[in-house]
């Protein structure tokens, strides 16, 4: 079974973005060895799932649409409103996420890279599916935007994998996620009242 890994920016208040699903704050600090570090980690990757904004932000920098945003990667963007042609590295998919990724996480390959979005990323952490969260902690605090794991209240342990501190301020974290430790926990009854 292939790992399926969340690997995102965040501000420190937990925002993946601002509302407009805008991610300028975070060109401040684009410099230094945390950006190197990234790419190397691309390596670990065969296979990028992102959600339509998350792609269609790339537009911006020059990306045509059904062009891949990263090399040696297969590309799977779940839309239902995008309309490019298909190519051999870059796949619409339009119905059922949760089952496609099933299927995908069964077949044979490397770690697959969930890139954005949030709304993307909830689903999957609703249905169990991210294995890991590696998140680059960004030193900025956005105020508000779009949340880490969207609207999802999903409850869950991380265990800390690794963590190296960069001396721009930012934090790169990795963690495995616990699904299991909150399933049958044992309700504490309230605190008797004081006489």
């Amino acid at each position: 079974m292939r790992k399926l890994t969340y690997h995102i920016a965040t501000s420190l208040d937990n925002y993946i973005a601002h509302e407009d699903g805008s991610c300028d704050a975070f060109f401040a600090i684009e410099q230094g060895s945390h950006v190197q570090d990234f790419m190397d980690s691309w390596a670990n990757y065969d296979t990028v799932l992102m959600g339509s904004n998350t792609y269609e932000f790339g537009y911006s920098f020059g990306l045509q649409p059904g062009q891949p945003a990263y090399p040696n990667m297969k590309h799977y963007i779940f839309s239902k409103s995008l309309d490019f042609r298909p190519s051999e590295q870059v796949e619409l998919v339009r119905d059922n996420a949760v089952e496609f990724t099933k299927k995908l996480k069964a077949a044979e390959g490397k770690t697959i890279w969930l890139c954005g979005g949030s709304a993307l990323a909830a689903d999957f952490f609703e249905h169990e599916l991210i294995d890991e969260l590696v998140v680059k902690l960004n030193p900025l605090i956005l105020g508000n935007g779009l949340p880490l794991f969207g609207n999802s209240k999903k409850e869950v342990k991380l265990d800390l994998l690794s963590s190296k501190a960069y001396d721009t301020g930012v934090v790169l974290l990795s963690y495995k996620i616990d699904y299991q430790w909150n399933r049958g926990k044992v309700e504490l009854p309230p605190p008797p009242l004081a006489a």
